[in-house]
């Protein structure tokens, strides 16, 4: 294998959720004896998942599942309201750990839902978003995600809104979208796009990249969609040969020339380090920036009160501020925090 240049995509992996979310479950690994239980995965991530396995978090599809007494997380994917009532209930730390943008999602469909709207809502079928975002309002909630779904709908005789999952390519989005509009004209859309801009900032680094590449690596699990909607991307871009893998292990022998690369949301960043490593390009690597992102999500309502508890605890008893890398804030990034606990 002899690569010429690797034409690096900015932005790529970790977006704010997830780093969120992350740092979340990494903060609760060190401050829990036992084991820390994850309703879903945490994020999209099998790598990211592995390692929080290591260390003892137990990942559970059903809330049942997590015995009484148990610190518990909700995943960044977001909850139906039955989940979240039920990781309260039992009785043990409970922290949702959902991406602000699908709390933005749910909220729309609990609003238009009760105002009497139709919601047609676009989204993947079984992904746990969408399933999530579909238990708020179950009577009131269509999904589709194809365009002959949408003209498979009844006219309704109620006012109809549009709403979708985060994670949707804007090309599989823009299609639906048009046609929803035509079936329903007068239907109401949020004033900001439900789309995550850290989905559509890492497709518009990819399509930055693509033509000059000639093949094309997308870092990510199979089971993420903002990094499926990336391979999809570049295959309608017409990239001669895209390649979705979760490390570096699994890259062919036989890549050349130019090769573009770039992580889905939930990929961390050691996995692209280790791809530049593998690919070795005898010219070395371009990074393309299409824009810098500066968005932070704090911490979880529960979690930043149990954090100010240890910080307030720590003051008393040693007269001295707290590691600030023990709070999980801002200055420190998700992916550190996953090297950090690879020692625990």
């Amino acid at each position: 294998m002899t690569v010429d240049r690797i034409l690096l995509a900015a932005p790529r992996g970790f977006c704010a959720g997830v780093e969120m979310a992350i740092k979340a479950l990494g903060w609760m690994v060190r401050t829990f004896d036992g084991p820390v239980y994850c309703y879903h995965e945490i994020v999209h991530n099998r790598r990211v998942v592995e390692r929080f396995e290591a260390l003892g978090v137990v990942f559970v599809d059903d809330i049942a599942g997590v015995p009484p007494g148990s610190p518990v997380m909700l995943s960044a994917h977001g909850s139906s309201p039955e989940v979240v009532a039920a990781a309260g209930d039992v009785g043990g730390f409970a922290v949702d750990a959902v991406c602000p943008l699908v709390t933005k999602v749910h909220h729309e469909v609990k609003v238009r839902a009760g105002r009497g709207y139709r919601i047609v809502y676009v989204g993947h079928e079984g992904h746990e978003e969408a399933v999530g975002t579909m238990a708020v309002a179950p009577e009131a909630i269509s999904r589709v995600e194809s365009v002959a779904e949408v003209e498979a709908l009844p006219d309704y005789d109620e006012p109809v809104a549009l709403l979708a999952q985060t994670t949707l390519s804007h090309r599989d989005w823009a299609d639906v979208a048009d046609a929803a509009r035509g079936r329903f004209p007068d239907m109401w859309t949020p004033g900001r796009s439900d789309l995550c801009f850290a989905t559509t900032n890492r497709q518009q680094a990819l399509l930055e990249i693509v033509s000059r590449c000639d093949s094309m690596v997308v870092v990510g699990s199979a089971n993420s969609s903002n990094t499926r909607a990336l391979e999809s991307l570049a295959v309608q871009a017409g990239c001669a040969r895209v390649l979705r893998i979760n490390g570096a292990e699994e890259l062919p022998d036989d890549l050349t020339g130019t090769i573009g690369l770039t992580a889905g949301a939930s990929a961390p960043e050691d996995l692209v380090r280790q791809v530049i490593d593998r690919l070795a390009p005898v010219h070395g690597v371009e990074e393309v920036v299409v824009t810098d992102e500066e968005e932070y999500f704090p911490p979880p309502r529960h979690l930043r009160e149990l954090m100010d508890a240890v910080a307030d605890a720590l003051r008393i008893s040693l007269g001295a501020p707290p590691d600030v890398a023990a709070r999980g804030d801002r200055g420190i990034g998700a992916s550190d925090v996953l090297e950090s606990l690879d020692g625990v």
